[in-house]
């Protein structure tokens, strides 16, 4: 077993680690949910400014994407219709 970070928790090291007592059924559930409050308590909340900071790095990015998207497919559509034709006309 390995200790994570200073405050002393102790974590599996995969298979190498042994236990000398398997954990039952509800014992499982009740180690998961320890290890769900521990992980919660290092989540950060981030302030208001990096909120709409981090928010308009979200769109920004989604526009590029969304761009990207509209001129492959105007691309490979234009394509399409030169290789292909268009029927009727």
């Amino acid at each position: 077993m390995d200790q994570d970070e200073p405050r002393g928790e102790v974590v599996a090291a995969g298979q190498a680690a042994t236990r000398e007592k398997k954990l039952g059924f509800f014992g499982r559930i009740a180690l998961f949910f320890r290890q769900v409050i521990g992980e919660l308590r290092k989540v950060v909340t981030p302030t208001r400014k990096e909120l709409g900071k981090f928010t308009l790095v979200v769109l920004i990015f989604v526009l590029i994407v969304m761009g990207l998207v509209y001129g492959l497919d105007w691309v490979f559509g234009t394509a399409t219709h030169y290789v292909f034709g268009v029927p009727g006309k």
